[in-house]
């Protein structure tokens, strides 16, 4: 179970969201490290949106464009994409270089079984989030909801969504920018910017 099957929008805004991560046991992998440097290589040849990697059990977020200069012993890497295109290719060189290490995808049922299919691979098994139970009527408004699921670890708060979609409305942030922000407290590197700026947008137009 991945805390990345939470993230909440409808059916159109998932689709360009995917999150393809590994998370091995290093006892079970002597060569994890090495292992997690060419997992790593491999998904910044498809232009993920962000990333992030674990290591000394400590999970950071790091720009994809410095992190091939700080691999150092990482046991987890997590990577975003928004364009099936992209993880699909991803797969299928992960599947070439055969890690033997378990890689996971979260994103639409459909999408990520076509996905696979075009990388010549049959997916193991699924899961799927059975949704929010209880006083549901006491969460913020749709919009903020997707944002903060975004992040699995629910670190980018509400009161901070709200305050940067205020500013998006009054022209003092850009939605770009806003999403830049609201990234950075999401330490797991799951967070999609690109749908994160796609629902500041909505809200501007909304007013």
């Amino acid at each position: 179970m991945t805390n990345t099957l939470h993230r909440r929008g409808t059916p159109q805004t998932l689709r360009q969201d995917f999150v393809l991560f590994a998370t091995p046991s290093r006892s079970l992998s002597p060569d994890l490290p090495d292992k997690m440097k060419r997992f790593t290589e491999i998904c910044l040849r498809h232009n993920p949106l962000n990333m992030a990697k674990i290591e000394n059990m400590a999970m950071r977020r790091v720009d994809p464009r410095r992190l091939k200069e700080e691999m150092q012993d990482q046991i987890g890497i997590t990577a975003v994409f928004d364009n099936p295109d992209s993880l699909a290719s991803a797969i299928a060189e992960l599947k070439e270089a055969d890690l033997g290490i378990p890689i996971n995808v979260s994103g639409l049922l459909e999408q990520v079984k076509e996905c696979c299919g075009k990388a010549g691979i049959t997916r193991h098994s699924v899961e799927q989030s059975l949704g929010i139970f209880g006083k549901k009527e006491k969460l913020p408004p749709p919009e903020i909801v997707e944002i903060n699921t975004l992040c699995g670890h629910g670190m980018v708060s509400f009161n901070l969504i709200k305050k940067v979609a205020d500013e998006v409305k009054l022209g003092r942030m850009t939605p770009e920018q806003g999403a830049y922000l609201l990234a950075k407290p999401c330490e797991c590197g799951a967070f999609n910017p690109v749908r994160a700026r796609q629902v500041l947008e909505a809200l501007r137009m909304k007013g």
